[in-house]
């Protein structure tokens, strides 16, 4: 009843208080983790797969999504055994308390037998789990050996919309002759989409900023967000207006007028000029 001051709060990024005191609510560690690599064709097979997967009962913990050149990346860094032909990859973890992790790791697997499955792999031993998820993490900084400029953006859309998301960023990528590789959280329709650039090649950094704004518009168009986990910051802070339309901002820069009158908290951003 009233205002929910929670969700008011949470992703304000501190332009509206300051937090003095944090109590968490901690929970035990599931004891059990099976991880699955599946990988696919092509994109259009993987996010079919993801769709499944999110769309059954036994949801996994952890669903990391490679494009093909992703895919390539994580292979460079370290042999992990992924097939030649594969198109696009999907990282998977499912946890929680035996019995029931196998009968939802199985049911997981099941969702992720889709047309255009090249490979389905479980981990075999926890070392295995980790060396898979350490090729996940190495493709940020791994990006660098492609181009030394990145633009990387959290995008996020419907699951069911990624599809159209990976097809008009090729698309974009072919109209600017920008390279982009995307990865990311496909359980939740949050992909990093990876602009990258040679900064002494005034065409390519001119190519780059028209290619971000094709980038924003499309995720805008399939019903998505500028920011799925990265915040608004000031780097974002320009492009809020073709997410959130005029009223609306002026209601939120009036309710951060009530909390932060003098205009002290975190100032400069998240919200754009009136």
């Amino acid at each position: 009843v009233g205002y929910d001051l929670t969700r008011l709060f949470v992703g304000s990024e501190g332009t509206l208080g300051v937090i003095t005191r944090a109590t968490l609510k901690l929970l035990p560690r599931p004891t059990g983790l099976r991880t699955l690599r599946a990988a696919y064709r092509d994109v259009a097979s993987a996010v079919e797969a993801v769709a499944k997967i999110m769309g059954q009962p036994a949801t996994p913990c952890a669903l990391e999504f490679f494009d093909a050149d992703a895919v390539v990346l994580a292979q460079a860094w370290r042999d992990c055994g992924i097939p030649a032909d594969t198109g696009a990859l999907l990282l998977i973890d499912v946890d929680g308390e035996e019995p029931g992790l196998s009968a939802d790791a199985e049911a997981v697997a099941r969702a992720a037998r889709v047309a255009g499955l090249v490979e389905l792999r479980a981990a075999a031993t926890h070392a295995e789990s980790e060396d898979l998820w350490a090729a996940r993490k190495a493709l940020s900084p791994s990006l660098r050996k492609l181009a030394p400029r990145k633009i990387n953006e959290d995008v996020a859309v419907p699951v069911t919309r990624l599809p159209e998301l990976v097809a008009g960023l090729g698309e974009l990528s072919r109209k600017h002759g920008i390279r982009i590789v995307s990865f990311g959280h496909a359980g939740n329709g949050n992909l990093h989409v990876n602009l990258l650039a040679d900064p002494l090649e005034p065409a390519q950094m001119v190519a780059i900023e028209a290619c971000l704004h094709g980038v924003f518009r499309l995720v805008l168009q399939l019903e998505g967000t500028l920011s799925g986990e990265h915040g608004i910051g000031f780097e974002k802070r320009a492009y809020v207006g073709w997410e959130v339309d005029a009223p609306t901002l002026a209601l939120m820069r009036a309710i951060k007028r009530v909390f932060d009158p003098d205009g002290i908290l975190n100032p400069g951003k998240t919200l754009p000029a009136a």
